[in-house]
């Protein structure tokens, strides 16, 4: 693709003619088409593949394949391929990320119903609709979307670098839409190089995006320990479809959410290609050294992970069954709405700092005597708490709907 463009700027600048680029631009096509098919056959012995298109080409059209490499260099080639390779797995990657969420989605909205415990520092702390709960991965997820399309934005892709210095080609004559380019109509557009030695060097946005992806890595663990917790005896929350699951071989009760561990620990993985570019790129100066091929590995293996976690987890997703009956079990503690039993004091006039204290010690009377608030007489609610106090207004508060509805701040 890179070869079909510069044979276009060839021709604007009078190094090819137009039947020199007629032909050319066939015989690349040709070629095009065979990879396209998954019939391209690259030939090992070659130094690398742009070597293999060279001499692919001179089999087809001879000598005329000698004049492609006028204005041209391989360090200026491989950042191109590089950085088109980026924009075609981040236009994917999209697709990945639209569908994961559009998974989140129905299953948050089959199930809007439903209300769990909240957690902070692994306990209970308030209830919360289970579609808010899903609802946040999508907004994560809206973000790293959004963090992508700003690095596609930044990421320029340019030719006329050469080596380093630049080429004796008109800068104007570099402006290349891919409008004209089989199978990436579009998708982007090709510029003059602003800085011939920043262009041949430049592996920010190999950095950019494989921090993006690690955040998005990131927020996948996150989903996937949630999931493995909800799916353990001791929540019960969710089922998760044996497809995904794997059994011991030793204990036949065992069913484990391998998947989701990998995912978890993929994280690590994504992080540690992050540090291995940066850490390459530290001391280099400029312009292009050898060091930048090892790149490639972190840069292809992080896109591959990420895509794979967004497509499994959105499969996985749609098979999720939740436990009402055991989500119903936990919502009956009756500390979930001790922040609901402040507000209603509040209410009643009782400064904040002063109802906080309030309810934390009749939380901590219900617990040391082993007694339900919900129990305790109208009398001894007023003695502990306040005169103002009704036992019916208490009894409405420990309702996981009448909380979840109390929160009025949230824009839904």
């Amino acid at each position: 693709l890179g070869s079909l463009a510069h044979v276009r700027i060839l021709k604007k600048a009078g190094y090819l003619s137009p039947a020199e680029a007629s032909k050319l631009t066939g015989a690349l096509n040709k070629l095009y088409g065979f990879i396209s098919k998954g019939a391209y056959k690259y030939d090992a012995s070659c130094e690398d593949i742009h070597t293999d298109i060279q001499n692919k080409l001179y089999d087809s059209v001879g000598d005329l394949a000698l004049k492609l490499h006028t204005a041209r260099s391989r360090n200026d080639q491989v950042v191109f391929s590089t950085k088109l390779y980026c924009m075609i797995e981040i236009a994917g990657l999209w697709t990945d990320m639209a569908n994961f969420n559009e998974a989140v989605k129905r299953l948050a909205d089959k199930n809007k119903d439903i209300v769990i415990p909240g957690f902070t520092h692994m306990q209970h702390a308030q209830p919360v609709y289970l579609k808010d709960y899903l609802m946040a991965y999508v907004e994560m997820v809206e973000r790293d979307d959004a963090r992508m399309k700003n690095i596609f934005e930044n990421m320029g892709l340019t030719m006329g670098a050469g080596a380093m210095a630049g080429t004796p080609i008109d800068a104007v004559k570099y402006n290349i839409s891919s409008g004209h380019l089989k199978g990436l109509e579009n998708l982007f557009n090709i510029k003059p190089t602003s800085n011939s030695l920043d262009s041949v060097s430049d592996r920010d946005f190999v950095i950019e995006i494989i921090s993006a992806l690690s955040i998005v890595a990131m927020h996948m663990s996150r989903l996937a320990e949630d999931l493995i917790i909800w799916s353990t005896r001791e929540f019960d929350f969710i089922e998760i479809d044996e497809a995904f699951c794997t059994g011991s071989s030793l204990m036949p009760q065992k069913k484990n959410a391998d998947v989701l561990e990998l995912i978890r620990g993929y994280a690590g993985r994504l992080y540690g290609n992050l540090v291995s570019v940066l850490t390459m790129m530290k001391a280099l100066p400029l312009t292009y050294n050898r060091d930048m091929q090892l790149d490639k590995e972190p840069l292809f293996n992080s896109f591959e992970i990420v895509s794979n976690e967004l497509k499994v987890l959105a499969a996985l997703i749609k098979t999720l069954k939740f436990n009402k009956a055991k989500i119903e079990e936990h919502l009956e503690d009756e500390s979930l709405y001790a922040t609901d039993l402040v507000y209603y004091l509040v209410d009643l006039g009782v400064p904040f700092k002063n109802a906080h204290t309030l309810i934390g010690k009749l939380i901590k009377h219900s617990i040391d005597n082993d007694v339900d608030i919900k129990d305790m007489s109208e009398e001894s609610l007023k003695k502990m708490l306040c005169k103002k106090v009704s036992k019916k207004e208490i009894l409405k508060r420990f309702s996981p709907k009448f909380s979840v509805e109390s929160k009025k701040s949230i824009k839904r």
